[in-house]
């Protein structure tokens, strides 16, 4: 699964670089299409469900599953992107949320937070741990620091599939699920908002917005289980 990731990994860089104001969604889309494409590889999304773009691209109060559009980013703006690719039968998958531009000191540490949170996640994705280990650790270090942990979506196995078992919900009690073994590759994905955790599906059936307007911020990474602890497959 490492050529996946790493074109995933490569990509979401790309991306990062070109988000800038002034550039529309639709934009970094036909980006993200053009460079897999390159590589040999298949955006994951495109298809998947019905869903039509290759990105998932969600700005400010938009959590997950934004669609891109001509609406161009702005100063101040929140940009998550998700992106995945399938590459020889597997998937890789990973997430960033980007500042654009100069954005406030709340925004600054709700995106500090969230990749923190992320990392908190994998460092309890050892071998021997429980699911919920992974679940509780991101939870508890989000609310500690006056954050809220969206509830209605989760992390997830990958493999031969985008989403396999197990859900790896980002709240949950310590010591709960299965045991964690060597061999497992599982896509751990905080999403944080700034205020409440509440969160609804807007009419295109897709895109999830805190019902609060508060901002959100999404995170993910795929994650080997090595006998020697995890392995980041999508490090940027």
């Amino acid at each position: 699964m490492r050529r996946p990731c790493r074109i995933v990994a490569e990509i979401l860089k790309m991306l990062k670089g070109a988000a800038q104001p002034g550039v529309t969604t639709i934009a970094l889309n036909l980006l993200a299409e053009k460079e897999a494409e390159k590589r040999g590889a298949k955006p994951a999304f495109k298809g998947y469900s019905g869903y039509p773009h290759a990105l998932c691209c969600s700005p400010n109060e938009q959590v997950v599953h934004g669609m891109p559009t001509g609406r161009k980013l702005a100063s101040g703006d929140l940009l998550s992107i998700d992106f995945g690719v399938i590459f020889d039968g597997y998937y890789g998958d990973a997430a960033i949320t980007l500042a654009i531009g100069d954005i406030s000191e709340k925004a600054q540490k709700l995106l500090r937070v969230t990749e923190e949170s992320l990392a908190a996640g994998i460092a309890a994705a050892q071998p021997g741990n429980r699911l919920s280990d992974i679940s509780y650790a991101v939870q508890s270090y989000v609310e500690a620091r006056g954050f809220s942990v969206v509830r209605e979506f989760v992390g997830h196995g990958i493999g031969k599939n985008l989403h396999e078992s197990p859900q790896i919900p980002n709240f949950g009690q310590p010591g709960r699920g299965v045991r964690l073994k060597a061999g497992m590759v599982l896509a751990i994905e905080p999403m944080i908002n700034e205020k409440r955790p509440e969160v609804r599906v807007l009419d295109d059936g897709w895109t999830a917005v805190t019902c609060d307007g508060g901002l959100s911020a999404h995170f993910e990474h795929t994650v080997a289980i090595t006998e020697k602890g995890p392995d980041i497959l999508t490090r940027i």
